[in-house]
């Protein structure tokens, strides 16, 4: 299964290497890059008049349905002042765009995959204690993944670029950190990929970070709870238990979670965490490394991949002497040494790793580590192809210090 989740590169990669350099030694604080962040969500209408133009001479168009329903998310923003900001974004379709056409009188349908990447400068104008209007402009990444007719006969083309990308809205202020906003988003055809211009208009709400307090800091200091600043952890994978785990939690009625074309048969991992911030008593953020190898079910082809990773998590039970968590790794960027397995292609060697587990801190000082967890490798459908690689169930042993 291919993701277009939008986990962005460079913003993960400078919020990871941001907390290790300047995360505070008290991990109760947090790191000095999220204290001015914001996220955000916006959900409505996208636009992009996809037609005959797009297709490539020898097929006769038919209809083409263009679904309106989309999410556009910061990913991460930074407040530098009340003035001015930037972020990350990405924005997709909930459906993809849908060409019926013939050739030889045959009448088929095949879909059309675009993505929206964004690096943006957001000039902001407050206007009275509530309210504010903003700007946006910057980089935009387009990418579409058509389709072929037959192996070598592209219908629609797939297409990768670089492009401007603008924007405009008007946000109300709830309080402190949360806001209501209606905005929009432009982007420019592109004639030489034979691509529409986009456009996107939503209401939405954003979040803002702030500093932890002294007073929330002390009662965390005094709750007792044992946080490990850095652990260091073995995992092995095996494909013993078939993937029925991946495929509920990626194709199941409520998926939480991405599959892959490419299947790993077995592998093993060196992993490196460090703490930056933790609360109270539920959630933990830490950021990592991963160095794996692999080897796939089919072609027994061999791969490593060297990851740097975010890591959220939550501890849902707390016992005299064991703390269970649930944890959600996404958007990690990654080199992966092979871009074709087993057949499939994974679009380039750059890609992102996402895992999904529950484990166990035991013992008095809470040292000992045991997980359990799968994962995912996608390059975020960046790339033109994105195959993608299931990892299977996966066990981790490790010590904590």
């Amino acid at each position: 299964m291919k993701r277009s989740v939008p986990v962005i590169s460079l913003l993960i990669f400078f919020l990871i290497i941001s907390t290790a350099v300047f995360a505070q030694d008290k991990q109760s604080q947090l790191p000095l890059i999220m204290q001015k962040s914001y996220f955000e969500v916006n959900i409505g209408s996208i636009n992009y008049p996809f037609s005959a133009k797009e297709m490539e001479p020898g097929f006769d168009f038919e209809s083409v349905s263009i679904p309106h329903v989309a999410p556009r998310l910061v990913l991460f923003g930074y407040e530098f002042n009340k003035y001015l900001a930037a972020q990350i974004t990405y924005m997709r379709p909930v459906l993809w765009v849908k060409y019926n056409y013939k050739y030889d009188n045959v009448s088929s349908t095949r879909t059309v995959w675009m993505n929206v990447a964004g690096l943006t400068i957001k000039p902001q104008i407050p206007i009275g204690p509530h309210f504010s209007i903003y700007g946006e402009g910057g980089l935009g990444i387009i990418t579409r993944h058509g389709f072929n007719h037959a192996e070598n006969m592209p219908v629609v083309k797939n297409a990768n670029y670089a492009t401007f990308l603008f924007g405009a809205g008007m946000k109300y202020l709830i309080n402190d950190r949360w806001a209501l906003q209606v905005m929009t988003a432009w982007s420019p055809a592109n004639k030489k990929a034979n691509q529409p211009y986009t456009t996107f208009i939503a209401p939405g709400f954003s979040y803002k970070l702030h500093p932890i307090s002294e007073s929330r800091r002390k009662m965390v200091a005094e709750s007792g709870r044992i946080y490990p600043k850095q652990m260091v952890k073995l995992g092995f994978s095996s494909n013993i238990l078939g993937y029925g785990v991946n495929n509920f939690l990626s194709e199941g009625k409520i998926p939480v979670f991405w599959g892959g074309e490419a299947e790993v048969k077995f592998g093993s991992s060196l992993i490196y965490q460090r703490n930056v911030y933790h609360g109270l008593r539920i959630f933990s953020l830490d950021w990592g490394l991963n160095m794996s190898v692999w080897q796939t079910n089919v072609n027994n082809d061999r791969f490593f991949t060297l990851a740097v990773f975010p890591v959220f998590r939550f501890n849902y039970l707390h016992l005299k002497k064991a703390d269970f968590y649930f944890y959600y790794s996404v958007a990690g960027p990654c080199y992966i040494s092979k871009t074709t397995l087993d057949g499939y292609l994974m679009g380039g060697h750059f890609t992102f790793q996402d895992t999904m587990g529950t484990g166990v801190f035991l013992g008095p000082k809470r040292n000992f580590i045991a997980e359990i967890k799968i994962a995912h490798y996608s390059n975020g459908n960046l790339f033109t192809r994105n195959d993608a690689v299931k990892i299977p169930l996966s066990i981790d042993f490790g010590y904590a210090f």
